[in-house]
């Protein structure tokens, strides 16, 4: 397994030390599947530091993705460090195939396991980093006993399920409190509805992992379009 992958995740800093700038995390949902191994180099040309991969059951999420066969084509297919967001009834099967497959870090459901610390102990025994995820319904607050245990924790902005959602502001009050409350090694990610419209408020709010499929994918320069909403973080308008 790849240790300086796995280092992305232990803390929001570069290996110098410094802090990191608010950084893009594409989400693969949102790729053409024809072109995968395309996609995969355009993002890091233009300047992807990691990959998101949301893994859904059909059950926990009223929707099927991909699974392990996609995550080791992935991860055969760039060094990028793998954040891999398991929406799974079952996380507990999936993190060591997962892990195997190729995952430097794996994010589980509060809603799935409501006492997680067993196995963010296990996911950092892998290797990985460990996330803990909630769903917008969810009070953030329920999170604080575990906090100590993530390198990650995913504020969901909308339900699990399907790309191109709208924002749920409630996303904002919750990454307000994560900044207030979590250590600051701890990347505080958000997920759903992430765009041109809401990305400086996300920011503003305390998001430093910023999961973007639509607002990303699928544009005709991936290059310009991470330019165009760095610009929509800087500007004042």
């Amino acid at each position: 397994m790849n240790t300086s992958r796995t280092q992305f995740f232990r803390a929001p800093t570069t290996p110098s030390g410094a802090v990191r700038q608010p950084v893009f995390n594409p989400s693969l949902l949102a790729a053409d599947f024809a072109c995968l191994k395309r996609e995969i180099r355009a993002l890091e040309q233009a300047g992807a530091e990691v990959l998101h991969l949301d893994i859904m059951d059909g059950h926990f999420a009223p929707n099927l993705s991909f699974g392990v066969p996609v995550v080791e084509a992935v991860r055969k297919t760039t060094d990028l460090p793998l954040d891999v967001h398991l929406m799974l009834s079952n996380p507990e099967d999936f993190l060591v195939p997962f892990r195997k497959a190729g995952a430097d870090c794996l994010t589980i459901h509060i809603e799935a396991v409501p006492d997680p610390t067993r196995l963010l102990d296990e996911i950092h025994k892998l290797g990985a980093g460990a996330g803990l995820a909630v769903n917008p319904p969810t009070d953030i607050v329920v999170l604080e006993p575990y906090l100590e245990l993530c390198d990650l924790v995913l504020t969901m902005s909308v339900m699990p399920g399907f790309g191109g959602q709208k924002f749920n502001p409630v996303a904002l009050d919750k990454l307000s409190w994560l900044r207030k409350n979590a250590p600051d090694r701890v990347w505080r990610s958000v997920d759903g509805g992430v765009n041109e419209s809401t990305i400086r408020s996300c920011v503003e709010a305390g998001a430093n992992l910023l999961v973007m499929g639509t607002a990303i994918l699928g544009h005709p320069s991936y290059r310009d379009r991470f330019e165009f909403l760095r610009d929509k973080i800087a500007s004042r308008q």
